[in-house]
């Protein structure tokens, strides 16, 4: 029996995927989706939607506490964690019912099983054989655990979103994004919230300036913080779960931990070496800018590149892939650079290019604009939380080329900059730019003290110069 032929088979249902998929439907090619899970993927199942809902619920929360600052009589009680889990759920059966039938609809085949790459060109799922003269990898990646003693006494963030009651005592390990998004929901919510990290400060990859004051916000919340703490065995006791270090130090009676240490490409069961497919021992599969592997025919989009591992960026990377290959866009491509990205920690943080290292380390002449403040929306709160932004200039012209911010809306604030940037604006353009006040958003072009002497010889804390 003939293998059934498609122009384009995705493995992989997730935003990558879909993306792709879509793209070269409405194309008016053959196509094929293939996925061993949910569609949608992590980030509508076990990522950004799901963990948006949360993060929306405790900042209610932080709200009803502080309503009663500015004269709103309300009290917060015990969170009702079925009810908001229940929620949640409905809310993402509502988006994955809605993709199954757009998929459809589109007359894309949708495939529920395992692939597995049999040649340049061939897949097979649940003992059938498929075949395209494209294939897309956009499997997406997986929670890392440690192999540590006792690490299956801890979950992973796949976990957090099955639980079925709110922990009362929490240890999330793991400094990076996905650890301080799930301690500041937690925090919120009601539950105490240990943050542990081998590194000295939480988001090491962003510019200092939004770790120092997210960690200075964390431990005012409440959340301890155990910095420099290498893991090194999980213990189950009578009292909960201890943690301990390499050095010796333990921390003690846990009701739940979580491993926030990272995520993996699920690259291991697609059998790459069948077809030749060349990936690195992480299983990250490298591609050049057009998102092609080392086999013709056979392209990786989304975080198995080990690129910008963002919703956005996926979605990108599979359309302009799609419409490359089928669509007369011969130079269709993402440009990886100047790439926004948010973090939802309480308060969250939005970034945006180079951090004020890289700019020096790339453009020599550099110039810091930076202030700190609390915003107008804690102004009779005894919670308020800090707001801090730092434009990073470039050049004799000042051209912006990095954006840092933390505190309340930079979520919602950083989209219209970043168009900007992506421009090409200088930091006069941004001081030509009309005001609106009072917002947070407005520090950002009127901001005037530039601190253009070398990083090394400034102080390393975090009582800057105010600007503006």
């Amino acid at each position: 029996m003939n293998p059934k032929t498609y122009d384009l088979i995705a493995i992989g249902a997730g935003s990558g995927g879909l993306a792709a998929a879509e793209t070269a439907a409405r194309l008016g090619k053959r196509v094929a989706l293939i996925e061993t899970g949910r569609i949608g993927g992590t980030c509508v199942n076990n990522g950004c939607v799901p963990k948006k809902v949360m993060w929306y619920a405790a900042n209610l929360a932080q709200a009803v506490d502080d309503a009663g600052d500015f004269g709103i009589p309300a009290q917060r009680g015990p969170t009702d964690w079925n009810r908001l889990t229940r929620g949640r759920g409905d809310y993402i059966s509502d988006i994955t019912g809605y993709w199954s039938t757009y998929v459809d609809d589109l007359g894309i085949d949708y495939i529920q099983g395992h692939a597995r790459l049999t040649g340049s060109n061939s897949v097979e799922v649940n003992g059938i054989d498929y075949q395209a003269k494209h294939i897309v990898l956009a499997t997406g990646g997986h929670p890392v655990v440690p192999p540590v003693p006792g690490a299956d006494l801890g979950i992973t963030s796949d976990g957090f979103f099955n639980l079925d009651h709110q922990p009362g005592k929490v240890a999330i390990i793991g400094g990076g994004y996905i650890g301080v998004e799930l301690a500041g929901v937690l925090q919120a919510l009601g539950t105490s919230v240990s943050l542990i990290a081998l590194e000295e400060r939480v988001l090491e990859r962003f510019d200092p300036l939004v770790s120092q004051v997210l960690m200075q916000e964390m431990i005012r919340q409440g959340i301890d913080l155990h910095m420099n703490f290498q893991v090194a065995a999980l213990a189950e006791t009578s009292t909960g779960i201890n943690v301990q270090s390499v050095s010796g130090q333990c921390l003690e009676g846990y009701d739940m931990v979580v491993w926030a240490v990272g995520r993996a490409p699920n690259t291991r069961y697609l059998n790459l070496e069948a077809a030749g497919v060349h990936f690195l021992p992480n299983g990250i599969v490298p591609t050049d800018e057009y998102q092609d592997t080392n086999v013709p025919g056979i392209h990786a989009i989304g975080d198995i590149t080990g690129r910008s591992p963002l919703t956005p960026v996926a979605i990108a990377a599979g359309r302009k892939l799609a419409q490359r290959l089928f669509g007369d866009q011969p130079t269709a491509r993402v440009d990886y650079d100047n790439i926004p990205s948010v973090v939802f920690a309480h308060p969250p943080v939005a970034t945006m290019g180079l951090t004020e290292a890289e700019a020096r380390e790339r453009h020599g002449k550099t110039s810091i604009y930076q202030t700190k403040f609390t915003p107008m929306r804690h102004a009779l709160s005894g919670h308020g939380m800090t707001t801090a932004m730092k434009l990073v200039c470039a050049g004799e012209d000042e051209k912006v080329v990095g954006i840092h911010l933390v505190g309340d809306n930079v979520d919602e604030m950083l989209q219209g900059f970043a168009v900007a940037v992506t421009m090409g604006a200088t930091k006069a353009d941004f001081d030509n730019t009309m005001a609106i006040h009072p917002v947070s958003s407005e520090e950002l072009v009127t901001m005037k003290t530039a601190e253009p002497e070398p990083l090394a010889n400034r102080d390393s804390g975090i009582d800057w110069r105010e600007a503006g």
